[in-house]
Parts: C-alpha cells; sequence; structure tokens
C-alpha cells in the first residue's frame, strides 16, 4: 500500500469515525479560517494504518486530529498548511503536551497527535494553531471522553 492510499484510508477513517459516534469531533470558525477536529481511540485504527503512519494502536491511546480550513473561491471548505501545538490536562489538571505531526496529501492537510488516557477520563485539549500566511494565533479549547472496547 502506497503512501497516497494510505492516507486516503486515514481521511475515510476519520470520517467514518464521526459519523459512526465512535469519536468526539467539532469546529469553530474564525471568520476566515475555521479549525476542525476530531478526539478518537487509536484502536479504531487498522494495524496496517497505524503501522503506516508510524502510531501506536493501544487502549489507553487516543488520537487528536486537527485542521485547518478556510473557504475556496466556490465557498467549499479547503485546508491549509500551517502549525498545530497544544496540551492536554485530565480531570486532575496533569498537562501534557502533544507532539503534533504534519500529514499531507495532495490538498488534505492534516495534523495528528497521540496521547494516553484512563478510560471514561474527561480530558481537555487547549490546541493552537496558525495557518501559513496568518499572523494571528487560531485558539480552541474542548472536552472529550473516550471508552473502551
Amino acid at each position: 500500500m502506497n503512501i497516497r492510499s494510505v492516507t486516503r484510508v486515514i481521511a475515510l477513517t476519520f470520517g467514518l469515525l464521526l459519523m459512526a459516534g465512535q469519536s468526539h469531533g467539532g469546529e469553530k470558525n474564525f471568520g476566515d479560517y475555521q479549525i476542525h477536529w476530531s478526539v478518537f481511540p487509536s484502536t479504531m485504527l487498522t494495524p496496517e494504518v497505524a503501522k503506516a503512519n508510524n502510531l501506536q494502536r493501544s487502549k489507553s491511546i487516543g488520537v487528536v486530529n486537527i485542521s485547518i480550513m478556510t473557504d475556496n473561491e466556490h465557498s467549499q471548505p479547503q485546508p491549509v498548511g500551517g502549525q498545530v501545538e497544544g496540551q492536554v490536562a485530565n480531570d486532575i489538571q496533569q498537562v501534557k503536551f502533544l507532539a503534533f505531526r504534519r500529514i499531507q496529501e495532495g490538498d488534505a492537510v492534516y495534523f495528528i497527535a497521540q496521547y494516553q488516557y484512563r478510560p471514561a477520563e474527561l480530558m481537555t485539549f487547549n490546541i493552537t494553531a496558525r495557518p501559513t500566511g496568518h499572523r494571528q494565533d487560531l485558539k480552541v479549547r474542548f472536552a472529550h471522553s473516550l471508552f473502551n472496547d
């Protein structure tokens, strides 16, 4: 399986996870830009996709996926590059930094990080994104709990 196929499988997996209710997703509008996110257990990735993208699969590891979007000339959302950084805190305020990796396939650009969690533990994410060429940081904060199968 080549990288193009793997990336398509990841994008499809993220979409299917959102539709199936297996993950948490959302978005925040910043005028010209939107930040989209999804959070799901790493066990939702197939072993092949996880291996191809150097991601760990474990019942104690979650995945957070961030996309920076803007509308094109046809008012359709399109991804843009940039930088993403963030932190995740558990319910007793233990903070860990997230190591985001940029993944690009054709026009698709997204940022993925993994983090450890305990089942039903409320995790609060503080994410800062900066689109390429944009001077202002775009900040989002959201919380989610993951449950194991």
